[in-house]
């Protein structure tokens, strides 16, 4: 049998009764278990530096969770740096990688068959990946609909489309697509079906104007050398790539109005923030107003971001936005926002009132001070103990020298990753010293990417890390609930169904609203699989889902703790009844 079930079948109802209410034991043992190196996951981040603080040194890389080959597991794309001077070798290099470590981006096959153990494999010189290059980002999705996850990778001065050819490989069609990008600094980058005609369109984020040979020289406090802040260079503009359906992208970037402001920007997420129908795109700027492009429905974007409630902090001043997670935290049904700033600024947390008006709730949920000692980069909204109220993970790490490290660590950069556990929506919990030995570890933190890996039903996320390993958190708290993953299938939408809200409907209680999305976090992308912790409940009425095109479908029976695969035209079709 197929480890992911197809429901095919209009209002059939599966075999969800046998399940039974299950006791939650008290949780014993640390909540995450670091597994990298014993699966096989070997990765070390190299930056390129050589003693000349070239900025994009400090800022990469990140790491892309996706199905590449279709057998049920997620496996690993993680984004490596390089010599930004291409006059260097190793021999000049401030921090050389491991001895026998394989240059270039990698991508690692996930080996683990059912019931089996998990293992990774590097694949990257048979899949045909050869990208090579200051790495930043990377973003999944299937632009071509042929049922094979795609990957764009963004870096400085160098981009790549690679277009999965269904066969274990890959090719680079990135100057046959039209997406080279060449000139520019790109950081995340998120697919998104803007115009929602079923194709999926790319959104790249740009972060500052920096020739190399004009790079500024900058000090520490003490007179020592340290990396610039984006401010000394001119923020960049973001840019917006139509897909026209037959293998080519068109620069849109002008005619949709994206070109209208610029911005050093970093994170970026996509979804309809204001209710009409139309995906919307959050950029998060560093050390300016943070963009929210309002989608006008006509191929046009308004930027909102200061009206909106999201451009700045709640005294009014700009913010060093990194990182960005969308997701329902309180579960009434609107998309919030979490985002990560420099360290003594605090995170935000913009609780949307339902029409695209937000309020900042950092200090009433209790997550201003815990925020405010760090710098915050890759960070994410997941339920990582199924109780159906999404937490919170951030990982942290320094672009500037952390004064008690300076003089005594090679790297002085060093802060420590953040687990927030939701109590109910209403306050959060610092679980971090509660998440296991290796999560206490001090690391220069940047990516997360999140989703199932060992298809257990609980959600793992892999960290990268700024001149240091690739980690892999496994988790151990998922188990004593129930739960339930949705993977989509667009037909008449995109064939990932990214920008889908998904709903699980409970006799007597409110739904639970996800997204299925990949964006998010910083320069990573996730599982597009849409995970929900059920708490106790042992039996759902149905899972609505509201595809990007505007339709809506009910699926009832649905069993619950295991992968279920929705394919749209199967369900129910609903009218504006069905709508929330």
């Amino acid at each position: 049998m197929s480890r992911l079930l197809l429901l095919a079948v209009l209002g059939v109802i599966l075999a969800g009764c046998g399940v039974t209410r299950r006791t939650v034991p008290e949780h014993s043992g640390p909540l995450f278990r670091e597994a990298a190196a014993e699966t096989g996951l070997r990765f070390q981040h190299f930056t390129g530096a050589t003693g000349d603080y070239y900025l994009p040194e400090i800022m990469g890389s990140g790491v892309a969770l996706f199905d590449y080959d279709g057998d049920g597991y997620l496996d690993v794309f993680l984004v490596q740096g390089d010599f930004l001077d291409r006059r260097k070798t190793l021999k000049d290099a401030s921090f050389p990688p491991p001895a026998g470590a394989k240059p270039g981006s990698r991508l690692f096959r996930n080996d683990m068959t059912h019931g089996g153990k998990l293992h990774f494999t590097d694949v990257t010189e048979q899949a045909g990946i050869h990208y090579a290059g200051a790495g930043m980002g990377v973003a999944v999705g299937d632009y071509d609909n042929d049922g094979h996850p795609d990957l764009y990778i963004t870096g400085y001065r160098h981009a790549a489309l690679y277009h999965n050819n269904g066969n274990g490989t890959f090719s680079d069609v990135t100057r046959a697509a039209g997406v080279e990008d060449e000139e520019a600094w790109s950081t995340s980058a998120a697919w998104v079906d803007y115009d929602r005609d079923g194709r999926l369109d790319l959104f790249v984020t740009h972060y500052v104007n920096l020739p190399l040979g004009h790079a500024k020289q900058c000090q520490f406090k003490t007179g020592e050398p340290d990396y610039c802040s984006p401010q000394v260079y001119q923020p960049s503009i973001s840019r917006l790539f139509h897909n026209e359906g037959n293998g080519k992208f068109t620069d849109v970037t002008a005619k949709s109005g994206i070109g209208s402001a610029a911005g050093p920007g970093l994170g970026v997420v996509c979804a309809d923030f204001n209710g009409d129908g139309w995906p919307d795109i959050y950029v998060a700027n560093d050390g300016a107003v943070s963009h929210l492009w309002l989608n006008m429905g006509n191929g046009t974007f308004r930027e909102a971001g200061l009206e909106s409630g999201v451009g700045y902090s709640m005294d009014g001043k700009a913010q060093a936005g990194m990182g960005i997670s969308v997701g329902d935290f309180d579960n009434d049904g609107h998309e919030d926002i979490f985002k990560t700033n420099l360290t003594r600024q605090g995170s935000n947390l913009y609780r949307n009132d339902g029409h695209g008006f937000f309020s900042d709730a950092i200090l009433d949920l209790g997550l201003m001070a815990p925020t405010v000692p760090y710098t915050g980069f890759g960070t994410g909204w997941f339920d990582y103990n199924n109780d159906g109220w999404l937490d919170l993970m951030i990982t942290n790490g320094g672009v500037s020298i952390e004064e008690a490290q300076r003089g005594h660590l090679p790297y002085p950069y060093l802060e420590p990753r953040q687990l927030f556990h939701s109590e109910k929506g209403q306050r959060f919990r610092d679980m971090t010293a509660l998440a296991g030995s290796a999560f206490q570890i001090q690391e220069v933190g940047r990516g997360v990417a999140f989703g199932d890996i060992d298809n257990d039903g609980g959600i793992d996320f892999i960290v990268s890390n700024n001149n240091g390993p690739a980690r892999l958190f496994l988790n151990q708290a998922g188990g004593g609930l129930h739960w339930l993953q949705v993977r989509l299938e667009g037909i008449r939408s995109n064939r990932l169904g990214l920008g889908a809200r998904v709903a699980v409907l409970r006799k007597g209680q409110k739904p639970i609203w996800r997204r299925a999305h990949t964006d998010g976090s910083y320069l990573s992308a996730s599982d597009a699989r849409i995970h929900f912790g059920l708490g106790d409940t042992v039996r759902i009425e149905a899972v609505r889902v509201e595809w990007p095109d505007g339709s809506k479908e009910d699926w009832a029976g649905v069993p619950i703790d295991r992968t279920v695969t929705l394919r749209q035209g199967s369900g129910k079709a609903l009218g504006a009844a069905g709508s929330h």
